[in-house]
């Protein structure tokens, strides 16, 4: 019980850290989006220098897609004839770019903290179970049992409190977040959508969508279920050795 309950707000605890992780970054992402480049030209520049310095910038792959291309845009535009003015919200900017890097950092290092600590309590627990069974295994062991079929019932358990812990902790966060639903349509009023990056795959976060809680409920259950099973190993594998 012990350490299906340290299994399970470790999995509960890292599960809406990264819903909400989630969240963040798609909101960060969408803000992103909003800083620009705004370039005045002179009245007697001409329609043609105008479309033709949009399409340089279109070619170069750069054009406003990032905020980290934003200050290569403005030098650039402040280089161009006919150009009388470029205004640029650079601290906006740069702001944007240290919270997005500070939160991605500070998840990285959260999650591994969860992971550490979730393995050495939990391996701390199952050599417990191990010394209470203790005369079971060494009459396993004198009658030739091999170490994989003594290990097989802790990594089984271990693999099952993996399912039960992920499965009730995201069922707790999925209900709070679809109670939370009138609060968040309130709050992100005016963003019609949210999405995760993933490869050359947007994830849709908002408005709520099934395949992100199907990912985040898989993503759950494997994160539970390597906890358990890398502990268990642990635990046997130095008792056994």
């Amino acid at each position: 019980m012990a350490g299906f309950l340290v299994l399970f707000f470790t999995l509960f605890l890292s599960t809406a850290i990264f819903v909400t992780i989630c969240f963040l970054t798609g909101l960060l992402g969408y803000v992103e989006t909003r800083p620009q480049v705004t370039v005045y030209f002179q009245n007697k520049t001409t329609q043609d220098d105008i479309f033709k310095v949009r399409d340089e910038l279109s070619a170069s792959g750069k054009y406003a897609k990032k905020p980290a291309y934003l200050p290569e845009i403005a030098e650039y535009l402040k280089k161009q004839p006919g150009v009388d003015e470029v205004n640029f919200q650079k601290d906006i900017v740069e702001r944007l770019l240290t919270l997005t890097s500070i939160v991605r950092l500070t998840s990285l290092v959260f999650f591994v903290f969860l992971l550490l600590m979730s393995i050495v309590v939990l391996t701390t627990a199952i050599l417990y179970k191990i010394a209470l069974k203790k005369d079971e295994i060494e009459l396993l062991r004198l009658l030739g049992a091999t170490s994989f079929y003594i290990k097989k019932p802790f990594l089984f358990e271990g693999i099952l409190f993996g399912l039960i812990a992920s499965l009730m902790s995201f069922g707790i966060i999925a209900g709070a977040i679809y109670s939370l639903r009138p609060f968040l349509f309130s709050y992100l009023r005016g963003i019609n959508y949210l999405s995760l990056p993933i490869a050359n795959y947007q994830l849709q976060l908002w408005p709520l969508s099934p395949v992100f809680l199907g990912v985040t409920f898989v993503l759950s259950a494997l994160f539970g279920i390597t906890i358990a099973i890398l502990a268990t190993l642990l635990a046997t594998a130095k008792y056994l050795k």
